[in-house]
């Protein structure tokens, strides 16, 4: 039994340095997030190394309960905190009976990866993948390739909070050495890229600049690095192939270079963003789409799973109906896309925020950005008379939105999302017009992604990771409907005091 950990502690203090913090609301839907503390940062902590090693007691409790083999791999990302957070965490396993198989500085795909290559059932991995410095977490799984979902976080987060954690005999430490290497030599096993490109490869001083530029030239290509260094000070922007500075950073490089892609990795190496040679930024969920059909032919009969954030394209395209490929629109998130994918034995799932999860024969089903950079240069070996730009102008036409995030309160995010859902629905139900037209379909799956008549549609739901709001508008027809849609989201939000100033226009 332990004690209950507080939900705030003033820093600098006795009970800072003696007793376990931990935030209640660092328990996401499928992972965990707090922030630690910035030199600098007048921000409030919402975790200590206490909390952690309580954290890692509950994780080894919960462990226990599941009834799988008191064994885990554990990694930790390249920030200047993350080796303390981890062995905080690994003590606490320890305490609570688990088998500690500590892999050292990782991607998060490396943890993944280890559970195979090590014949481990768990995985804890310390990241706070494409956050700002001053922010840690953990990704969890018990069963591989999956990560925890909500049943499981919401168990972990009532044993943790309720301090009824239990020590057990048996936790011990190992210090693995060699999985880097071996994972480095599986991601590029078998790949002979045989038409010559060039690739910039953007690694933001992230911990993927340990591993990309030598699995990308171990698969035959040539590469241009860009931030490779290790920095955990982040010099230039955030490790985020979202983020607009790491995209305009990659374009320039590209067109600077004659570069046939930009390949961006976050922090912890599980996503990819892209650029193409003309130094188009493609959105995560089109490259889906532009992987989907490249696969079709040789998987003939497939499901993509993709989330609702992602193009209606998937829906509608003559490619994948022409071989037989159906595709699944569900909740966005890692965790919910990985076991998605599983239960349908689909081929992949696409995640619009990066996030790919390419299933076997193609992966293991985890995400992992160099898993899907190596289908993406794969793509264009098999199209050596196109370019990258070329494959982009093959799909149909769509007018998109950037992912927009209004504030709001974790406390009140989901609550909110309710209402607005609420609403919309009621607008359905109701025959009311939106931007001029009919709603056709309202999925509450993740939110709400109401389509309209002709297959524009728009999208708000709770974001999994930050107290915000996630809004995304997609249409067919042309950027001024992706305007008209937007507008009607912004004045119904404008209803709801808990949301932050949204002035954003697109």
């Amino acid at each position: 039994m332990t004690t209950k950990p507080h939900a705030s502690l003033t820093p600098n203090s006795w009970e800072f340095e003696t007793e376990a913090l931990i935030k209640p609301t660092g328990f996401r839907e499928y992972d965990a997030r707090w922030w630690f503390g910035h030199p600098g940062s007048d921000k409030a902590p919402e975790l200590n190394l206490y909390g952690v090693q309580a954290l890692g007691m509950g994780l080894g409790t919960l462990i226990h309960e599941l009834g799988v083999e008191p064994k885990i791999a554990v990694g930790h990302d390249f920030r200047s905190y993350s080796l303390s957070v981890k062995q905080a965490l690994e003590v606490g396993l320890m305490a609570a009976g688990i088998e500690v198989h500590d892999i050292g500085l990782a991607l998060s795909p490396v943890a993944y990866f280890a559970q195979f290559d090590l014949d481990l059932p768990c995985v804890a991995m310390v990241t706070a993948s494409h956050n700002s410095n001053g922010w840690t977490g953990v990704k969890m799984g018990a069963n591989r390739p999956l990560t925890f979902g909500p049943d499981e976080m919401s168990r972990l987060r009532e044993i943790v909070l309720s301090g009824t954690s239990k020590t057990r005999d048996g936790g011990g430490y190992v210090r693995q050495s060699g999985v880097a290497t071996r994972y480095l030599e599986d991601v590029s096993e078998g790949v002979s890229i045989e038409r010559p490109l060039k690739v910039v490869a953007a690694c933001g001083n992230g911990t993927a600049g340990a591993f990309v530029p030598q699995a990308l030239r171990a698969m035959g290509v040539e590469v241009i690095e860009m931030d490779c260094e290790l920095d955990h000070s982040f010099p230039r922007y955030n490790p985020n192939p979202e983020d607009m500075k790491m995209l305009h950073a990659m374009r320039d490089a590209v067109l600077a270079h004659g570069a046939d892609v930009g390949l961006g990795f976050d922090g912890d190496g599980d996503r990819c963003g892209v650029i193409d040679n003309e130094g188009e930024e493609i959105f995560a969920d089109k490259i889906g789409l532009m992987l989907a059909r490249d696969l079709a032919p040789l998987h003939p009969g497939s499901t993509f799973v993709v989330d609702v954030k992602s193009t209606g394209l998937f829906a509608i395209d003559p490619v994948l109906a022409e071989h037989g490929c159906k595709t699944d629109y569900f909740k966005t998130g890692h965790s919910y896309i990985k076991r998605r994918s599983k239960e349908l034995g689909a081929l992949a799932g696409f995640e619009k925020s990066g996030h790919f999860f390419l299933q076997p024969p193609i992966g293991r089903g985890y995400d992992d950005g160099l898993v899907a950079a190596r289908a993406i240069l794969q793509m264009l070996d098999r199209n050596p008379d196109r370019t990258m730009a070329d494959l982009r102008r093959a799909l149909p036409v769509s007018f998109g939105s950037p992912t927009m995030s209004p504030a709001c309160a974790d406390e009140v995010k989901y609550e909110v999302v309710e209402k607005v859902v609420a609403a919309f629905k009621a607008k359905a139900e109701a025959g009311d017009a939106l931007a001029g037209r009919q709603i056709v379909d309202v999925n509450t799956v993740n939110g709400v992604r109401f389509t309209l008549d002709g297959g524009a549609w728009g999208l708000v739901r709770a974001s999994s990771n930050t107290p915000n709001l996630v809004v995304v508008v997609e249409s067919p027809s042309s950027a001024d409907d992706v305007k008209a849609i937007f507008s009607e989201i912004k004045a119904e939000l404008a209803k709801y005091p808990e949301i932050g100033a949204f002035d954003q226009e697109i």
